[in-house]
């Protein structure tokens, strides 16, 4: 107000300075647009990020290569029964061993039953969980369709290792020891040790003969049953059969012992008895 009195106008060098709204409009609009994405991408990440407690609800196994078709086959079963996940990690026995001795955490290990013996012993496993879960013989091996030797005998049988052009099986599989020993007995060791071919695991020994780059293959019936191309010719003949034998056990510092033990309790029931079979396991005698 003018000082007659009048009603006046406030100068801006006077008043009081704002913003227009079509200025003040665009900041609060990348305001709110800012905290809308902020919002969204934490949201985005937490729902794509496993929670601690879906994480914790796993069950991890290691496995050996023989159990490798039977627990691939079931583990859908497997995971209804006990309600939850599992993550199979897959070796050789030995390798899996030297893992455990060596600290790794896992809750069931399956395995031969010498080494789950053995890991008891060492306190690494827990000796009231151990069950025998099944075993698998030792055989031989070919491509599918190609032509079927004679190993129904002994005699037979080393007639048809001399005359393989190649031989392969796995360089760290439990039968390795058996199989090297059954050539010193056969009398043929040094015969055939130019056309042996050392696998890097009991896959790349089945696959090598079905891709035709072995002959014939020397492993357990479970690690040869999986494999397409590849078929059975037979189990070592006479005083040469021999198999392999599986247990379960759980680990002596799983945090889920309850769902472990179920877990094998379970694998040693007559509900997979069947599915085992058709991998090549059969039940303990």
């Amino acid at each position: 107000m003018r000082q007659d009195g009048v009603p006046g106008t406030i100068g801006p060098e006077r008043g009081f300075p704002f913003l227009s709204f079509s200025i003040v409009r665009p900041m609060i609009e990348r305001s709110i647009a800012g905290t809308i994405v902020a919002t969204t991408v934490a949201l985005l990440l937490r729902l794509s990020t496993p929670s601690a407690a879906a994480q914790d609800n796993t069950l991890h196994l290691f496995v050996s290569n023989g159990m490798k078709g039977s627990m691939e086959a079931l583990q859908g079963q497997c995971e209804k029964e006990v309600g939850r996940q599992l993550a199979i990690q897959f070796g050789s026995t030995a390798s899996l061993k030297q893992r455990i001795e060596a600290g790794a955490a896992f809750d069931v290990t399956i395995i031969t039953i010498e080494a789950i013996d053995d890991l008891i012993k060492k306190a690494l496993l827990t000796r009231a969980t151990r069950m025998a879960i099944g075993r698998s013989e030792l055989g031989v091996g070919i491509r599918a369709g190609a032509p079927k030797p004679d190993i129904r005998t002994v005699a037979t049988f080393r007639q048809a290792l001399r005359q393989a052009p190649s031989i392969t099986f796995p360089q760290d599989g439990a039968s390795r020891g058996y199989i090297e020993q059954m050539f010193e007995r056969l009398g043929i060791a040094a015969e055939v040790k130019a056309k042996i071919i050392l696998a890097p695991g009991s896959g790349a020994a089945t696959e090598s003969v079905a891709a035709g780059k072995a002959a014939m293959v020397l492993t357990l019936f479970s690690e040869i049953v999986p494999t397409h191309g590849v078929e059975i010719l037979g189990p070592f003949p006479g005083e040469y059969q021999s198999d392999i034998r599986f247990g379960a056990a759980t680990s002596a510092q799983s945090k889920h012992a309850d769902a472990a033990t179920a877990l094998i309790a379970f694998l040693a029931g007559s509900k997979v008895t069947g599915v085992l079979k058709a991998k090549g396991i059969d039940r303990p005698r």
